[in-house]
């Protein structure tokens, strides 16, 4: 199967990675943006994307985008944790009734905010959602409300993944924090308990498992769920010592971040105030169950540790005069 893949947020991190994976499988590939111009300045292959002008927040803006298309990728994310609860669902009410119009499934990122202690270690599926922070609250309401919708004949696939790496800029915990995107890393910054697992996701590989899974759409339910395994490390902080040796160094130094200082700020940060809310994954052992997508592609979408590493740290601007094709793992 390929088809017509509608991208919202394209400029997002799962929005352009998407993008990109959809036109390498041959699928054309329609965005929409409130600025096409600048827009595409950003993105990975812009000359071989549909702009189309228009707004998330707009239903007919969708509507019109939606026509024709067979699956439309919901990556819009209010950026900076600004105003979730106020934009995050009426953009996503304008996606689902834009699928009910044309028919297209709805791809939807999820990721493990919805979850609460009944549900870790290791996180099904089908577990229970009892959220512990308001942005899981918000996700959760999300997810219900794509459910919801699947009774009424729109087709949905949630995928969950953990914290993502592979962006350009400081988006991602590891651009915000463990090292500074435009600079040589000479050492590293690990949010967590360092003896506690976490699961990361190569957004490349999550956007290559999208377009697997919607070129299998007749194999999937109407509200699909599934979970994305991604890179685990069941000791958290190997993952910035796998950094440091992705950027060349010998003997990695791993510093710890201090809290305490982000919360002497908070006052005065928005942005600062909802990172602190979600310090609690740093804290807690969770890793997502990914057997039943491996079911379905036979193996997920997996590009080695160090070149996916290397990639990154490319696009960061971290590795000066590395050829960003040269330093690329493939996705197996």
């Amino acid at each position: 199967m390929s088809g017509t893949a509608l991208i919202i947020g394209i400029t997002g991190n799962i929005g352009g990675a998407s993008a990109a994976a959809f036109h390498d499988h041959g699928w054309r590939v329609r965005a929409l943006s409130r600025n096409p111009d600048a827009a595409s300045v950003g993105v990975m292959g812009a000359g071989d994307v549909e702009w189309l002008r228009g707004d998330a927040m707009k239903a007919e803006d969708v509507a019109n985008a939606a026509a024709g298309a067979d699956v439309i990728v919901h990556g819009a994310n209010p950026p900076g944790y600004h105003d979730w609860a106020g934009l995050a669902m009426p953009m996503l009410d304008n996606t689902i009734e834009a699928a009910a119009a044309s028919g297209a499934r709805i791809l939807f990122p999820g990721n493990v905010y919805p979850y609460g202690p009944d549900a870790w270690p290791l996180v099904a599926e089908d577990a229970p959602q009892h959220p512990v922070s308001r942005k899981g609250e918000i996700r959760v309401a999300m997810e219900r409300r794509l459910m919801e919708a699947s009774r009424r004949g729109v087709r949905s696939l949630i995928l969950r993944a953990g914290d993502f790496f592979g962006a350009p800029g400081r988006s991602s915990w590891l651009g915000a924090v463990m090292i500074r995107p435009g600079r040589p890393v000479r050492s590293v910054t690990y949010p967590g308990a360092p003896e506690v697992g976490h699961a990361w996701a190569y957004l490349p590989d999550l956007a290559e498992t999208f377009v697997r899974l919607a070129e299998m759409d007749d194999r999937l339910a109407t509200c699909e769920r599934l979970h994305f395994g991604g890179h685990y490390f069941q000791r958290g902080a190997d993952m910035a010592l796998a950094v440091g040796r992705a950027a060349g160094l010998a003997e990695p130094r791993v510093r710890r971040l201090s809290w305490p200082l982000l919360r002497l700020a908070a006052p005065f940060s928005e942005m600062l105030r909802e990172v602190l809310e979600m310090r609690y994954l740093w804290q807690v052992d969770l890793r997502l169950d990914n057997r039943r997508l491996v079911q379905l592609l036979g193996s997920e979408p997996h590009t080695p540790l160090d070149g996916a590493l290397r990639e990154t740290l490319v696009r960061m601007g971290c590795l000066p005069g590395e050829d960003r094709k040269a330093a690329s793992g493939r996705a197996a």
